[in-house]
């Protein structure tokens, strides 16, 4: 896979959400065109799931931070958007240096959320979210 190429990534990670998904019981449905607000659709026990998929790499802390936010470029220069959140049930990051996805509502949260995959170096653990506690659907 080139590794720059953000259309790929963004590929690789709804490929990944739709295993881990599968694997947890879910259907996985998917619209019929790029320009839903969701990547797929997770159905289970009569429920249906809009979610929404982020490829989403380790920063130097060691920490994934997701802003919920649409950021595009285009002959205007680069535009920023939030997200609207009563478009989407869930959001899933795909982080290639765990090989993992992690799960969310993004309503519990205001303009972004930090996830950890290990304690900080100041080992402070109050308001810390571990991806650990993030792999499944909640």
């Amino acid at each position: 896979m080139d590794t720059h190429h953000t259309k790929a990534k963004g590929d690789l990670g709804v490929l990944k959400a739709q295993v881990s998904l599968y694997e947890q019981g879910y259907l996985i449905l998917q619209p019929a065109t790029d320009h839903a607000p969701f990547d797929l659709v997770a159905y289970k026990d009569g429920r249906f799931k809009r979610v929404q998929v982020k490829y989403k790499s380790l920063d130097k802390t060691g920490a994934l931070t997701v802003h919920f936010r649409s950021c595009w470029a285009d002959k205007n220069g680069t535009h920023l958007r939030a997200i609207d959140k009563d478009e989407i049930d869930l959001y899933c990051i795909y982080c290639p240096d765990t090989d993992e996805c992690y799960y969310f509502d993004p309503a519990d949260y205001n303009k972004s959320v930090t996830l950890r995959v290990e304690a900080p170096k100041n080992n402070q653990t109050k308001n810390v979210k571990f991806t650990a506690d993030y792999r499944r659907v909640p």
